[in-house]
This record gives C-alpha cells, sequence and structure tokens, in this order.
C-alpha cells in the first residue's frame, strides 16, 4: 500500500462508522513500514465517550500493539483534520508524519465546528466560557517536586 490508499483506507472507515450509526464521519489508520498497524473510527456516541474521536482510538490501538506510549517511526491518516483534542494526543504520541483529507472547515459546514476551542484555547482563563479556577497549589506542587528529583523516572 502506498499512501493515497491508506488515506482511502481511512475514508472507508469514515464511511462505515456513520453508515453503522456508531458516530460520526471520521476514520484513521496508523501506519508503520509500510503497514497498516491500528484503526480507528469515531465512537463518540456508542461508547458514550467524548474522547473516542477516530484519531484517539487509532493511537491507543497502535501504542497497544507496539507496546509503547511514543509513535516513532509511524504515519497517521485521518480522514479529517484533526481537532484540537485530537492534534493534542497527535503531538504527544511524535508520529513521522500526519496526513488529512477533509478540512476543518468542511467538518464546520456540516455540524463539527472545533473552530470555538481553537479560539477559547487563546483566550485568558477569565476570559473563556468553562470556568476555571486554580485550587490546592501548594499540595498539588509537592508532585511536581517529587517526580523533579526521581530517580527511576521514565521521561517523556
Amino acid at each position: 500500500m502506498v499512501g493515497k490508499e491508506f488515506m482511502l483506507e481511512a475514508i472507508r472507515l469514515s464511511f462505515e462508522t456513520m453508515r453503522s450509526g456508531k458516530g460520526g464521519p471520521f476514520g484513521c489508520v496508523i501506519v508503520k513500514d509500510g503497514k497498516i498497524i491500528s484503526e480507528g473510527f469515531n465512537q463518540v456516541t456508542s461508547n458514550n465517550d467524548p474522547t473516542a474521536h477516530a484519531e484517539v482510538v487509532a493511537i491507543r490501538e497502535a501504542c497497544k500493539k507496539l507496546n509503547t506510549f511514543q509513535l516513532t517511526g509511524c504515519e497517521i491518516y485521518t480522514s479529517c483534520e484533526p481537532c484540537p483534542m485530537c492534534l493534542g494526543a497527535i503531538y504527544w504520541a511524535r508520529p513521522d508524519k500526519l496526513f488529512y483529507a477533509n478540512t476543518k472547515t468542511d467538518a464546520a459546514k456540516i455540524g463539527f465546528d472545533d473552530d470555538f476551542i481553537y479560539k477559547e484555547i487563546n483566550l485568558s482563563l477569565s476570559e473563556r466560557k468553562l470556568q476555571t479556577e486554580q485550587i490546592c497549589k501548594e499540595e498539588a506542587i509537592k508532585a511536581f517536586e517529587e517526580w523533579q528529583t526521581k530517580q527511576d523516572k521514565i521521561e517523556y
């Protein structure tokens, strides 16, 4: 398989999940060494999980399969430009490359408008729609201080 065929598989998954009623029209495959190692499709409504986007599902499966928390050496093919949550997960997973088909503007046109999240991220905490308040910093910072000196930590 080559790049276009991998993307066509992600697109096929987007149709399959939508038509089956399992979730929105989004599919994703992760490729390593020229082979698909994991697939994901949107399962938000079927699993009652707002994080079960195609990319997150595929990343979780790939990491389990490879027994690692990073996808170095992998490529991600997703049927739509990732939302902010998925884009963050993709960056944390550290694949070599990301390919997408539909744009976030295309998604917004059919009711999947993530633009408000992109806008919220750039606002100060006091300006965001989600009320946010910092509490218990003195207690929480102790975990960070201990992490900093922990000798057997696995950095990521």
